[in-house]
């Protein structure tokens, strides 16, 4: 199961978790599938972790769908949902996939990228 931690940091920081991780390969011990997004400024994370932002993803974390789907299920905008799934993308919360649609070609289907999402914010 796949995890995905986002927060704040320092490119030290970056450095110091891919030592540790390093490190523990050397050991031989099993390294958690684990995606991390981190960011210098805390003005930048709250850009991205907009109220409409968190609603796209929790609405594909439950169940990946189309953009016009998920516009459809929270009564938005197609366009402005299409803007924050680029956004969310972007980001690494999201993928979007091509899926065969029989009949019609195919279709984009918007997927949480981890089953688990952590929030960690640090200020310094």
């Amino acid at each position: 199961m796949k995890k995905l931690r986002i927060g704040l940091g320092t490119p030290d920081d970056f450095f110091a978790q891919g030592k540790r991780i390093a490190r523990a390969a050397d050991r031989g011990e099993s390294i958690a599938e684990t995606f991390s997004v981190e960011f210098e400024d805390p003005e930048d994370l709250v850009q991205l972790l907009t109220r409409a932002r968190l609603g796209v993803f929790r609405t594909v974390k439950a169940e990946p769908a189309s953009v016009s789907a998920i516009a459809r299920r929270l009564h938005r905008d197609r366009s402005a949902v299409k803007r924050d799934v680029d956004v969310l993308r972007d980001a690494g919360l999201v993928i979007v996939e091509n899926m065969p649609n029989p009949g019609r070609g195919a279709r984009e289907i918007v997927r949480a990228t981890a089953a688990h999402v952590e929030l960690r914010a640090r200020i310094v």
